[in-house]
């Protein structure tokens, strides 16, 4: 299982325009081959910062999404809308 994490910051006047595309692909993305969850997270302190919490079950799977047409208009429509690059990590649980 993979867990990837985004942060993206936005213009205050592009964050509406963000939230209405990400609950309008939401659903496929979710929907999409090997994806177990994704949800969006606002920053508590910036309220234009966000996050994007998904869990893949495979780096092939999530590689195959980062590939795919669906992620390329996501991502075009929503990299405009930015005021700071992007960051994203894939990361897996530790048990101890």
């Amino acid at each position: 299982m993979i867990k990837r994490i985004v942060k993206m910051s936005f213009k205050q006047e592009n964050i509406e325009a963000f939230k209405t595309i990400f609950k309008t692909d939401w659903e496929k993305i979710k929907g999409f081959d090997g994806c177990e969850h994704v949800e969006l997270l606002q920053d508590t302190k910036n309220p234009q910062i966000f996050f994007t919490y998904s869990l893949w079950q495979s780096e092939e799977h999530l590689n195959k999404y980062r590939n795919s047409e669906l992620f390329n208009g996501v991502w075009a429509a929503t990299k405009v809308l930015f005021n700071a690059k992007p960051e994203a990590w894939s990361v897996k649980s530790l048990l101890f």
